[in-house]
């Protein structure tokens, strides 16, 4: 019986790669004080995670009894973080699947790895490609500050106000009308803004945060860009 077994009613997730994305997934969930099993073969990397959790395992070899064994059946969340080994990568996935972990999210190296573990029922992220599209979007645009894909052809950009938008009421931009883009907080002395007054008034420094299609908000910079 596995450590968390039977509280499924308290968020406990499971972390099985340890790798340079695992391990950034298990110090993040410990930063927020949530429940968390870390799996990996790697006796270094799981021992340096015990300052983390009590629940740090080294396994060999993974299969569903041992996942079962050490409480990873009893979690809410299930993250595989394996990397370059696709086939148990996959495995492991199918293996958190068929003890219905709740949630199960995979990590994958390629699209056609993605498909596969899509069909499987899981939850599917590209760590690198991702990051590689944030990074191409900051350097190729000078407003940008960062920038991510939600989920299909959806992105969340956040980026330096152009000057034309100092001393302008936000209703009177009409941005939604005119490039088909939301703003959904605005960054202001050092407060976040989420709930919005369309009557706000931009100030020099402020940073807006945008949600629209890729095209939409490419075309938000082209047109708005300062010279």
């Amino acid at each position: 019986m596995g450590f968390f077994a039977n509280n499924r009613h308290v968020d406990t997730y499971a972390v099985i790669g340890l790798g340079r994305f695992g391990t950034a997934v298990a110090e993040t969930l410990a930063e927020y004080g949530l429940d968390l099993i870390v799996v990996d073969k790697d006796e270094d990397r799981v021992r340096d995670m015990r300052r983390l959790t009590e629940n740090a395992y080294v396994v060999n070899t993974i299969d569903q009894k041992v996942l079962e064994e050490i409480g990873v059946a009893d979690c809410t969340v299930a993250i595989v973080c394996i990397g370059s080994a696709m086939d148990v990568n996959i495995l492991t996935t199918l293996y958190c699947i068929n003890m219905k972990v709740p949630r199960v999210i995979a990590k994958a190296n390629s699209l056609d790895q993605g498909q596969i573990l899509e069909k499987l029922g899981a939850e599917v992220v590209y760590p690198e490609r991702d990051m590689g599209f944030r990074l191409g979007n900051q350097l190729a645009n000078k407003k940008v500050v960062d920038y991510f894909s939600v989920a299909g052809n959806i992105d969340v950009a956040q980026l330096h106000i152009p000057k034309s938008f100092v001393g302008q009421k936000l209703i009177d931009l009409q941005l939604r009308q005119k490039y088909g883009i939301s703003i959904i907080a605005i960054m202001t002395e050092g407060t976040t803004i989420e709930d919005i007054d369309p009557n706000y008034v931009f100030k020099e420094g402020d940073n807006i945060i945008i949600i629209g299609s890729a095209d939409n908000i490419l075309r938000f910079e082209d047109e708005t860009m300062d010279e």
